[in-house]
């Protein structure tokens, strides 16, 4: 009687088959970091002086040496010398286009955090208008300097018309306790009115 096959659910992944070569897993952070600066040194006016002085001195040692000292025959046409260029080119235009995706890459973080800013200080100006119009609004009912000394200057006035007005009711008791009216015309002493003419100088 043949034995069930033992076999996990279907959560349960399978092994992973052996490679026969071994995974290339370099750390991708350096790798495009020193891929980035040969880029860039590809970029640079040395390069170019560096790579003209080394095909000269390849052309001139392979022209004029002595014949058993040459390596590349002119005859040829130079012949290792246009396979390594042409493998330095070819190496080249990967590593730019790398290094032009880790820049495209920077590029769309550096404008995604620029978006992310530029919402900050969209929220932040739309908050800081709202506070503004609040503080309008309430200065409305808060009184302001001209408006409180105009308020001091009435309070003022009607304070010396108030004691002014005591001091003549004040005057007004004085004299009548001092001169008791009868219901009378008061009678004028005409030696004590100055105003008056004596009729006998008149004469």
């Amino acid at each position: 009687m043949a034995e069930p096959r033992k076999t996990g659910g279907l959560d349960t992944p399978l092994a992973a088959r052996s490679r026969f070569w071994p995974k290339f897993n370099p750390d991708p952070d350096r790798f495009g970091s020193a891929t980035e600066k040969f880029a860039r040194f590809m970029g640079t006016p040395a390069f170019l002086f560096y790579m003209t002085i080394f095909c000269l001195v390849w052309l001139g040692w392979n022209t004029w040496a002595p014949a058993e000292w040459r390596f590349d025959s002119a005859a040829l046409g130079f012949t290792a010398l246009t396979l390594m260029l042409s493998l330095q080119a070819s190496y080249a235009a990967p590593l730019l286009l790398l290094a032009q995706n880790r820049q495209d890459d920077r590029d769309r973080v550096s404008l995604t955090e620029d978006r992310a800013r530029a919402e900050r200080n969209l929220y932040d100006t739309e908050y800081l208008t709202r506070e503004l119009a609040s503080l309008r609004l309430a200065m409305r009912d808060v009184a302001t300097r001209d408006y409180v000394r105009s308020e001091l200057r009435n309070v003022l006035e009607e304070l010396l018309e108030t004691t002014d007005g005591e001091e003549l009711h004040l005057r007004a008791k004085r004299k009548s306790k001092s001169n008791p009216t009868t219901g009378l015309i008061e009678q004028v002493d005409p030696s004590k009115n100055p105003n008056r003419k004596n009729p006998k100088s008149q004469k």
